[in-house]
């Protein structure tokens, strides 16, 4: 249900912020400029989305390959290191990591999609390696004895049956991605924090209300979506 509701809800915000100032004005006569003008709402949230999924997609593929290393023979070494990283570096906010990326990118765009991808990777690398030393050895032997190699075991036995875990993993970094992009509109990208940091900025609630509505509609349209897909994998497994 919330992958039909969700999206429909932000479509329908799309649709109908553009056109609400009335309304805002009436909630707070005080403002003189009730609603946020200066980039459309549609604009935002295409950024926003593109500059998650780019992020994601980057993070997935680095993600699932550091995975893999970690628990192969030759990585296992590398285990316990990869798990702390994982776990440690959901601690380290998401503004340090802008905060020390701007002086080497520079403001927009490139800061954000760098904390988005170090973000997005730590999810999938956690799953992925929950997921694959989960797999069952009575497969592994299996596959074994029917003189699979190390690469065919992993791509038709290892991955499909750690694909759960791995895919709760790449959800879990696109939501995150979700929420680092709209702090990333405070080093100067161009997504749905533009109107929250500019309403921030100049004390006007209304602006953060609608750049607000907007980043958790989008949060939820891709969590539902997202959540379908895990769903299905999940039952494919069984």
């Amino acid at each position: 249900m919330k992958a039909i509701v969700a999206p429909l809800l932000l479509v329908i915000l799309l649709i109908v912020l553009p056109h609400s100032a009335s309304w805002f004005h009436a909630w707070m006569p005080t403002l003189s400029h009730p609603l946020y003008t200066r980039t459309s709402f549609f604009a935002l949230t295409l950024s926003h989305l593109w500059l998650v999924a780019l992020a994601t997609l980057v993070a997935v593929v680095a993600g699932l390959a550091l995975g893999v290393l970690a628990t192969r023979p030759a990585g296992r070494s590398l285990l316990p290191t990869v798990r702390a990283v994982a776990v440690i570096g959901q601690t380290f906010p998401p503004v340090a990591v802008l905060a020390i990326a701007v002086p080497l990118l520079g403001f927009g765009a490139a800061p954000t999609l760098l904390a988005l991808t170090l973000y997005g990777v730590l999810p999938v690398l956690g799953q992925t390696v929950a997921g694959l030393d989960n797999v069952s050895p009575a497969a592994l032997h299996a596959a074994d004895g029917m003189g699979y190699g190390r690469w065919r075991r992993l791509w038709e036995v290892e991955l499909p049956l750690a694909a759960g875990p791995i895919m709760a993993g790449v959800r879990l970094s696109a939501i995150v991605g979700v929420g680092t992009a709209t702090i990333g509109s405070a080093v100067g990208a161009t997504t749905l924090g533009s109107p929250i940091v500019e309403g921030l900025v100049g004390n006007n609630t209304a602006y953060v209300v609608q750049g607000a509505l907007l980043v958790g509609a989008l949060a939820l349209s891709i969590d539902g979506v997202l959540g379908v897909v895990e769903r299905r994998v999940r039952r494919n497994r069984r």
